[in-house]
């Protein structure tokens, strides 16, 4: 029987496959079937890191908050319990770009919600 070559379609397939693994260790980025299973366990890894981001960031916010208020005799939660009673709406990110990058203003916010 003659040899039957992959046609161009799967070539393509393959092609768009393994540009994809560029890159990735062992055989993830020259075997067809290794570089599928790679590209799934990496897509899935993705998605996940992309919710675990906004968990660290709002973390990080908290903690600059914090240590942006311990000078005022507060600590971060009470700090957001005077802030809902006062019903002052800022969320945290704003709130952190403030006590980094306008501490004056952030302090006003502080003198405000005492």
């Amino acid at each position: 029987m003659p040899r039957i070559k992959k046609g161009t379609i799967a070539q393509k397939r393959r092609r768009n496959v393994l540009k994809q693994v560029k890159g990735y260790r062992f055989g993830r980025s020259t075997k067809e079937r290794e570089a599928k299973t790679a590209i799934a366990h990496a897509g899935a890894h993705a998605f996940v890191g992309r919710r675990d981001k906004k968990n660290d960031f709002r973390r990080l916010w908290n903690i600059q908050i914090n240590a942006a208020v311990r000078p005022f005799g507060l600590s971060y939660s009470q700090f957001i319990n005077l802030l809902k009673k006062n019903e002052i709406t800022l969320n945290r990110k704003m709130l952190a770009t403030l006590a980094n990058e306008h501490p004056e203003t952030f302090a006003r916010v502080i003198e405000a919600v005492k």
